[in-house]
């Protein structure tokens, strides 16, 4: 990726990864506007950052996602990176009975949103001489919590998707760059300082640095055992990772 002179859209931008992205890619220069439904978060981030803009927008509404998209084209011509980085990490029990609420609205935000997002922007985006996506997973894709399985599904029907939105795109002016973050220490599932969770500051500075390769994945080094799981012997490596958050748990 090409880390100055872009034209950024960031899902999720007003907290955690999104928002930290955001100021990132303004300190270096970049044109950000970044979207959530909390208008006033919204006017104060852009606020403190002159030049950032925003725009309210509902994730999983496909014709509030249509309209923002043909406002994002007609209003920045030379919009060329769209990161999809807006979720929802509830708890679930897959031993038990789902909320089937809860269920339809992660996979709607955390996979519909990605690849409707996409959609209202990729015609555009071709039309760039450079562009690129970027969709925000996580390790947990590679290797699920347990206590969450329908958020890792969902991000790693999210993994899968990119995977083949790159190859779709081999012959265009657009990539496709992913990022897996580990356990960072945000407000996504309630922010606890916990020491097992990384830095928000530290993985947004190996996260900007990474991103300025080609690499299609980007997975800083707290991260790397579990992207590296999957395999053969995935499962004993999941029931492991599981066990130790049922003898030491998550302060939730």
């Amino acid at each position: 990726m090409n880390m100055t002179d872009n034209t950024i859209f960031i899902t999720g931008g007003t907290s955690g990864i999104g928002r930290g992205l955001a100021q990132a890619f303004h300190r270096l220069g970049n044109r950000v506007i970044i979207a959530g439904r909390r208008k006033a978060l919204l006017d104060e981030i852009t606020a403190a950052h002159p030049g950032m803009r925003s725009v309210e927008l509902d994730i999983n509404d496909p014709e509030d996602i249509r309209a923002v998209g043909e406002w994002l084209a007609k209003e920045f011509p030379t919009l060329n990176v769209l990161v999809n980085n807006a979720g929802i990490m509830p708890f679930d029990n897959a031993a038990g009975a789902i909320d089937d609420a809860v269920m339809q609205s992660i996979i709607t935000t955390n996979l519909y949103g990605p690849i409707r997002m996409t959609a209202a922007l990729v015609e555009h985006l071709k039309k760039q001489p450079r562009a690129l996506i970027l969709n925000n997973t996580s390790v947990l894709a590679f290797t699920p919590l347990a206590m969450s399985a329908v958020y890792s599904a969902s991000k790693a029907a999210l993994h899968s998707y990119s995977l083949s939105q790159r190859f779709m795109l081999r012959d265009t002016s657009v990539k496709v760059q992913e990022i897996a973050p580990p356990w960072v220490n945000t407000d996504l599932v309630g922010k606890t300082d916990d020491p097992r969770a990384m830095p928000l500051d530290a993985f947004i500075e190996q996260t900007i640095a990474a991103l300025a390769s080609d690499a299609p994945e980007v997975v800083v080094e707290a991260a790397r055992q579990f992207r590296d799981n999957a395999g053969p012997n995935e499962h004993g490596f999941v029931h492991g990772f599981n066990q130790m958050l049922v003898d030491d748990p998550l302060p939730l």
